[in-house]
């Protein structure tokens, strides 16, 4: 399994950038750079400059890439939510009970990422807490409807609509599957927010974790039709 996801592939919509950074080496930089920036400082704080220092590359170099720090974000989150995706679907092709599937994709996206599996240029445990810090930033914009309609989200939707089939083939009377999955994805990068900076705000604390308080949830859903 660790030796597929390592030579994990995702193709992201050429929109959001200006080169494929998988293309040369200092593209590879840029986003192996760009991750431990922003997990170290912010989104905020972090500009082209500061990562242009650090890469020891001209800023106009990042620029032939990505347009803007806003469309390096799209780039960055959409590569986990793919990497998120492609192992909901290993993970899950070999079980055949509905139920089954069903816990072990809620499992996948609620859990913390902690292993890392050594990838060449993406740290995927420090991408992960990038995502719940940030990833609102990415959507929560004036140009959210036209980037939609470019494709720039539709990753993260796919993988939605994966859940959501996966909830309706298990409870196909339960009214509201896509309204529970994007529930369920959205609302595990919350708790693991709350859980680092508001533990008052949450259930969730060193023994009870997201995927705990998610997995009673689908419990519920899934045992309301047997």
């Amino acid at each position: 399994m660790d030796t597929i996801l390592k030579n994990l592939r995702v193709e992201i919509n050429s929109n959001i950038y200006v080169k494929d950074p998988e293309s040369s080496d200092l593209g590879k930089r840029i986003v192996e750079s760009s991750i431990l920036m922003i997990h170290e400082m912010g989104f905020e704080t972090f500009t082209f400059r500061k990562l242009g220092k650090a890469i020891g590359s001209n800023e106009s170099s990042i620029y032939r890439y990505f347009e803007n720090k806003h469309k390096l974000l799209l780039y960055l989150t959409s590569w986990y939510w793919g990497w998120m995706e492609y192992q909901l679907v290993i993970q899950t092709l070999s079980l055949s009970q509905p139920k089954d599937k069903l816990r072990k994709a809620v499992q996948i996206l609620t859990k913390e990422i902690v292993q890392d599996l050594d990838f060449d240029h993406i740290d995927e445990v420090l991408l992960s807490k990038i995502v719940v810090e940030e990833y609102s930033k990415s959507y929560l914009t004036k140009e959210v409807d036209q980037e939609n309609k470019q494709g720039y989200f539709s990753i993260y939707q796919r993988l939605v609509t994966r859940l959501k089939d996966l909830i309706h083939t298990v409870n196909p009377h339960y009214k509201f599957p896509a309204s529970l999955s994007s529930t369920i994805i959205e609302g595990a990068l919350h708790q693991h927010f709350l859980k680092r900076h508001f533990p008052a705000l949450t259930d969730c604390n060193a023994t009870v974790s997201p995927t705990h308080y998610f997995m009673d949830l689908i419990d519920l859903i899934a045992d309301s039709h047997e």
